[in-house]
C-alpha cells in the first residue's frame, strides 16, 4: 500500500491532492470516513491523517486539524533549524580558511602562508626536508617521550648530516629518561660537536624550530598532522620557550645532580612533586617520558623510603621533608655572567649572531 500510494499520489504532509483533500475534509465534517471511501487516497493514511477507528475497524477518523498543523509547522521549524545550522558551519569554516590565507609579504613582512597545516607523513617529511635545505645557521628541538626508538633516528638522520655538512649549530632538549637509549648516544657520538643536547625532568610537546624563522610543532595527538608556523610573533614565542628550558636543562655529558635526600633517586623527586600538585599516574609517566608500570614501581619506592602506608600518607610525607619544594626549587636557574643575553652562553651563540 505505502508504495501505491506514493506512486500515485507523490506529495508531502503540507500539501495533499484533490481527493486527498475531498476525504479528509468529509472526515472532518462528519467525524470518520468509511475504509472503502478511503481506499483511492492511502497516503491519508500513510500521512497518519487519518487512523482506524479503535471501536469499528472498518472506519477510519481524522487526526485534529491542530496536530496536523503542528506537525506541520514542526516539519518547517526543523528545516529552517537546519539550514542555520548548516549556514553557521559555513560562515565558521570560511573564517578559519580566511585566518590561513597568506599574509600580503610588503605589510607583514611574512614570506609565503602565516600557519600552515601539513596533512599525513608524505607533506610533513616533505616540508622538514625544505626547511633544512634553506637553514643555514641553527636549528632547535624538543623531543618529548622518554627513549627514542631507532627508527625516529634514522628518519631524521638525513636532515641532520645534512644541517652538519653546512656548518649549521643544532641544540636539542630531551627528558632525563633519553640518557638510557643507546640510539640516542650514537647519533649523537656520529654527528660530534655540531649538536649540543640537554635534558630536563619534562619538556614542552614537539617542536622544531630552523634559523628562528619557521617552526613545526604537532596538530593533533598521534602526529599524523602537524602545523608549520612562520609568523614572526609565533615562532618569537615558541624560540623564548625553547631558551628558557635550555637554560634549566643539563648537559647530557653531566651527571644529573643528586637530590639531596638519602634513599631517594631524582626521578622519584620529581614523581613526589607531580604527586603534591595531585597529578594521577598516568599524566606523571607521560610528562616524565616513562611507563604507567615504571612510574608506579617509583611510587612504591617513595612510600616505603618516606615510611607511608597509604597514598594520602605520602603526599602529607613529601610536604613534611620538603620534596616539593626542593624539586621546584631545582628548576631555578643559575645566574647569566655579565655581557651574555638570558638564556644564552657564549658557547650556544651561532656563527654570525
Amino acid at each position: 500500500m505505502a508504495g501505491h500510494g506514493e506512486q500515485e499520489h507523490p506529495h508531502g504532509a503540507d500539501r495533499l491532492c484533490e481527493a486527498g483533500d475531498r476525504v479528509y475534509s468529509r472526515a472532518v465534517r462528519r467525524g470518520r470516513v468509511s475504509r472503502r471511501d478511503a481506499g483511492p487516497v492511502p497516503c491519508l493514511l500513510e500521512l497518519a491523517l487519518l487512523h482506524p477507528d479503535p471501536d469499528d475497524m472498518d472506519w477510519l477518523v481524522p487526526t485534529s486539524p491542530q496536530e496536523v498543523m503542528t506537525r506541520l509547522l514542526r516539519g518547517m521549524y526543523d528545516e529552517v533549524s537546519t539550514a542555520q545550522l548548516r549556514m553557521g558551519s559555513a560562515v565558521a569554516a570560511f573564517e578559519r580558511y580566511a585566518g590561513l590565507a597568506p599574509l600580503p609579504s610588503q605589510a607583514s613582512g611574512v614570506e609565503g602562508t602565516a600557519l600552515r597545516i601539513l596533512d599525513g607523513d608524505a607533506r610533513i617529511q616533505a616540508a622538514l626536508d625544505e626547511a633544512t635545505q634553506a637553514c643555514t645557521r641553527e636549528v632547535l628541538t624538543v623531543q618529548p617521550g622518554g627513549i627514542r626508538p631507532e627508527h625516529e633516528l634514522t628518519e631524521g638522520l638525513h636532515r641532520a648530516m645534512a644541517l652538519r655538512g653546512r656548518g649549521v649549530r643544532m641544540r636539542d632538549l630531551y627528558t632525563h629518561v633519553a640518557r638510557h637509549g643507546q640510539g640516542l648516544l650514537n647519533y649523537l657520538e656520529l654527528m660530534g660537536d655540531a649538536v649540543e643536547a640537554r635534558t630536563l625532568d619534562e619538556v614542552i610537546d614537539r617542536l622544531i624550530l630552523f634559523d628562528r624563522t619557521v617552526a613545526f610543532i604537532p596538530a593533533n595527538t598521534d602526529r599524523t598532522m602537524a602545523l608549520e608556523l612562520r609568523h614572526p610573533a609565533l615562532v618569537n614565542y615558541l624560540v623564548t620557550a625553547f631558551d628558557r628550558l635550555w637554560r634549566l636543562a643539563i648537559p647530557l655529558t653531566a651527571p644529573i645532580p643528586d637530590t639531596g635526600f638519602e634513599g631517594i633517586s631524582h626521578r622519584e623527586q620529581s614523581i613526589a612533586a607531580l604527586l603534591a600538585e595531585g597529578h594521577q599516574d598516568a599524566v606523571i609517566a607521560e610528562r616524565l617520558g616513562i611507563s604507567v608500570r615504571t612510574c608506579r614501581a617509583h611510587i612504591a619506592r617513595l612510600s616505603e623510603t618516606l615510611g607511608a602506608a597509604s597514598r594520602t600518607q605520602l603526599g602529607v610525607r613529601i610536604a613534611q621533608v620538603g620534596l616539593d619544594r626542593a624539586a621546584r626549587a631545582a628548576q631555578i636557574p643559575a645566574p647569566q655572567p655579565f655581557g651574555v643575553p638570558a638564556g644564552r652562553d657564549a658557547a650556544q651563540l651561532p656563527p654570525g649572531r
